[in-house]
């Protein structure tokens, strides 16, 4: 199993419900859109989350946190109580989430941090399982000269994050073993005609 971590650029938002004692002031997002281009992730690959990407996936134990450390817990989906719960729904856009922290201090800090703008990105992590099916397709698109990924069945969401690095970090764009073996296979096809071409010169002792 491989975890790879993707950054969202849409933005949190911070609301509120109840009156009075029963005020409580919740955070809410997507962790993920469907049929959304990301930007170019490691400088070569872009890649789209399709609309039934999350018909299977196991979403009975999701953290929330903040910057993916797991020493910051927010809130979590086994939760029963309104503070420390989250809530996460599947809808025609993809993702969506919901939950008031925990009383602690660095949720405090976190509310007061998203309020004033400084935090409003969101991340999530998850992870494909390539020994059931084919959870991936690539492709190259030759007019941008970028290999292009559509993820079809998320096997696992393990959190969802509040962060405040950039969106879709180098760093981060990562993917599993199986997705490279994929891309240097599409990349030998490509490059099958100018070897062929090559052999051909060679024969007739001539060079590129």
């Amino acid at each position: 199993m491989s975890k790879e971590v993707r950054h969202l650029t849409t933005k949190i938002e911070l609301r509120s419900a109840g009156e009075g004692e029963e005020k409580r002031d919740f955070i809410e997002g997507y962790a993920l859109k469907f049929e959304k281009w990301s930007e170019r992730l490691g400088g070569w690959f872009k890649e789209i989350i399709s609309r039934d990407a999350l018909a299977s996936t196991d979403l009975s134990n999701v953290v929330a946190l903040f910057n993916h450390c797991q020493d910051y817990p927010l809130a979590r989906n086994t939760v029963s109580g309104d503070a420390g719960r989250l809530e996460l729904e599947t809808d025609a856009i993809g993702l969506k989430f919901r939950f008031t922290p925990t009383d602690t201090t660095y949720a405090k800090d976190l509310m007061e941090n998203i309020r004033s703008g400084v935090i409003n990105q969101c991340s999530f992590a998850f992870s494909l399982n390539y020994n059931k099916n084919e959870p991936d397709e690539w492709r190259h698109n030759d007019e941008e000269d970028v290999y292009e990924r559509r993820i079809n069945n998320i096997e696992r969401i393990f959190d969802i994050s509040l962060v405040t690095t950039p969106a879709y970090n180098d760093t981060e764009a990562v993917i599993g073993e199986r997705s490279l073996e994929k891309v240097e296979q599409i990349k030998e096809m490509r490059d099958a005609p100018i070897e062929k071409l090559k052999m051909e010169l060679e024969l007739l002792d001539l060079t590129l």
